[in-house]
């Protein structure tokens, strides 16, 4: 079990240190609380394809990474619990 432990604790380093840095790449978003109440996005050519461009790969990125770090939390907790 101990390797268990040392093998997701590896895991869940290089998850934590990779989401920092995505986090820390990304550009702010202007849009705001009000962007999302006026409804701030336009029916533009880039708004359509906004998930192919990096920006919107980092984000996806960010996001699974995210869920990735919290089912690894999960994982962790319940083997230590052991």
């Amino acid at each position: 079990m101990e390797i268990v432990k040392n093998v997701l604790i590896g895991i869940y380093i290089v998850i934590c240190l990779v989401l920092i840095i995505l986090v820390m790449k990304q550009s702010k978003e202007d849009d705001g609380a009000s962007g999302a109440i006026v409804g701030g996005s336009s029916n533009s050519f880039y708004e359509k394809n906004k998930g192919r461009t990096k920006e919107g790969k980092m984000k996806r990125g960010t996001i699974i990474l995210g869920i990735v770090f919290i089912i690894l939390t999960v994982a962790l907790s319940i083997v230590y619990a052991m």
